[in-house]
């Protein structure tokens, strides 16, 4: 008797919530209803909802309710961004929230995603597919119900960065618009026990990318908040389908409404911290009421430390890389031109939670737009390190020093020859290199090598090369042979030569093997065939390495020159 009561009990708990929805499966034709969202301030305001119809399959296994909107500011503005997860009831009872519209359409006509789809959010489109679409936005004339675009606010960066960086962010789904955001959100991160006023369906919340002297923000509606486990669900859409995640959220403010032609928008500002969101999914965001987020510390001095950016980014294996790639290039656009010659240095250590230390350390010199290729200088082996599946190599800390000339420092490779022009084994042989620079200074290097005793009769190649064809050379296995140890991914991002180092190679045209990325010249033919046969163990190379020597200049190199030494018996 006592446990048919505790399942009486449990059934009863298992339904309350709901009896506060009302299912997809009823909704008619000419039922009317009220939303809720924030169009000034905090408040929330009510406007209305009148169904239109259902478009069933809309997509996999998803539906959408059609409904025109009323009331407030939208006869003016139609369906507006940031208005996502706004959640609209009928006779009281939940049945989604406004998440889709049509571009340039005179009417606020909205899609409503049903919320049981959004209480049963999971799965979705990763962040690599949503960047590789690259999608146009709405055209005039369009007929696609699209998400509504989510309002992304940047702050602190230059207006070049947001132009340069918008295809990949509307590719997401995203609207970047360049202003200025609350500062409250770091401080309550600080102190997680600080007490907010409660969050409501239909308050405005914004998703805290980057914090600090740099910040990036996107803005949403909240639809339901389970006040019992403290989950929120809000958007009623995807906002960057990265699936579990940990991002910091906040209140957000409106501080007014801009009508636009394309799409209205709300323009806000973020208030205190409130709690973390814990999943990105295709039908919703959901977030955790006071659950902390780790965010990843990044200090960067620019021209000697002239101008200091302090900033956290969030923990994330594609967005951490993409993030820091914007605040790179906005640091040196911000004191240099982009237009003319430049180069730029970028130096410092990424810092991994296993003790791992990375080197940062490369320059870029280029007759126009030096700092993208420059801003890559710290995110590629960022994203290589967080993206290679090794626990050891979560980010805790980022540290870099950029400098900045308006000058093209950039050396060719002109000339190599040898002395003598051929060589016995056990003679020392003398190769000589002659880079021309900016003006047409020349730098002459000599490297000197011995020929091994027992070196048979015949050609050697020796090559002299610039740093991006040698670490093409070098790591070219790692595309179809992933790292085997943490170690070795570690030893390849250390291993990588910066522009201003060209290496002289003396090699022989004999198959080599790489074995665990270490080079393995000419071995003998039963060692060969074991080499062949684990292949997961080793890769074939096309040469065979005998010497290598590296040298350097003040900025870039490029080009590359062989020559053949032949070995007399």
């Amino acid at each position: 008797m006592l446990r048919l009561l505790c399942c009486s009990l449990l059934i009863c708990v298992a339904l309350l919530p709901a009896q506060s929805i009302l299912p997809l499966a009823e909704i008619r034709q000419g039922m009317r209803g009220a939303g809720r969202t924030v169009f000034q301030g905090e408040k929330i305001e009510e406007f209305q909802a009148e169904i239109l119809g259902v478009l069933h399959n809309a997509g996999p296994k998803q539906s959408i309710i059609l409904a025109r909107l009323s009331g407030g500011p939208l006869e003016r503005t139609g369906v507006m961004q940031g208005m996502s997860g706004s959640p609209v009831y009928v006779n009281g009872r939940l049945i989604g929230a406004v998440a889709l519209a049509f571009a340039f359409s005179k009417e606020p006509i909205a899609g409503i995603r049903p919320i049981e789809e959004m209480l049963a959010a999971s799965g979705g489109r990763t962040l690599a597919a949503r960047m590789e679409d690259l999608a146009a936005p709405p055209l005039s004339g369009d007929t696609r119900l699209v998400d509504v675009a989510t309002p992304l606010s940047l702050g602190g960066f230059t207006a070049g960065t947001v132009s340069r960086f918008a295809p990949q962010l509307r590719a997401l789904g995203l609207e970047p618009m360049q202003g200025a955001l609350g500062t409250g959100s770091a401080a309550a991160q600080a102190n997680p026990n600080a007490r907010a006023a409660p969050l409501e369906p239909g308050s405005m919340i914004s998703v805290q990318l980057v914090t600090g002297d740099l910040s990036v923000a996107a803005d949403g509606t909240v639809t339901h908040v389970d006040r019992a486990a403290g989950r929120v669900f809000a958007f009623g859409h995807r906002f960057l389908a990265v699936g579990p995640t940990s991002l910091p959220f906040t209140r957000s403010e409106v501080l007014t409404l801009l009508p636009n032609l394309n799409t209205s928008f709300k323009i806000s500002s973020s208030k205190e911290w409130l709690g973390s969101i814990t999943g990105d999914y295709s039908t919703a965001i959901t977030g955790q009421l006071g659950r902390p987020s780790t965010m990843v510390p990044v200090t960067m001095a620019v021209n000697g430390g002239r101008q200091r950016y302090r900033f956290q980014i969030v923990e994330d294996r594609l967005l951490t890389p993409f993030f820091l790639q914007m605040a790179t290039f906005s640091a040196v656009e911000a004191t240099e031109r982009t237009a003319g010659a430049g180069t730029v240095a970028v130096r410092g250590e990424l810092e991994f939670a296993g003790g791992a230390r990375v080197k940062v350390d490369n320059v870029y010199s280029a007759d126009n737009a030096a700092p993208l290729p420059a801003s890559l200088a710290a995110s590629i082996p960022l994203g290589y390190a967080m993206q290679s599946g090794y626990p050891e190599y979560r980010i805790r800390t980022i540290n870099l020093r950029v400098e900045t000339e308006e000058i093209k420092r950039q050396y060719y490779v002109d000339q190599l020859w040898t002395s003598p022009a051929t060589a016995r084994p056990g003679e020392t042989v003398r190769i000589h290199t002659t880079l021309i620079g900016p003006g047409g200074a020349e730098a002459r290097h000599q490297a000197e090598w011995r020929v091994p005793l027992g070196a048979p009769a015949g050609p050697l190649q020796i090559t002299v090369t610039d740093a991006l064809s040698t670490n093409a050379a070098d790591y070219a296995h790692i595309l179809t042979q992933p790292p085997a140890s943490s170690a070795q991914v570690g030893r390849m991002l250390n291993g990588l030569r910066p522009n201003n180092i060209a290496t002289i190679r003396v090699w022989r045209g004999e198959a080599g093997y790489l074995v665990q990325g270490q080079h393995l010249p000419s071995p003998p033919p039963s060692l060969a065939l074991l080499l062949k046969r684990t292949p997961a163990a080793a890769a074939p190379a096309a040469s065979s390495r005998l010497a290598e020597f590296d040298i350097t200049a003040p900025g870039p190199i490029g080009g590359s020159r062989t020559i053949q030494l032949d070995i007399k018996e």
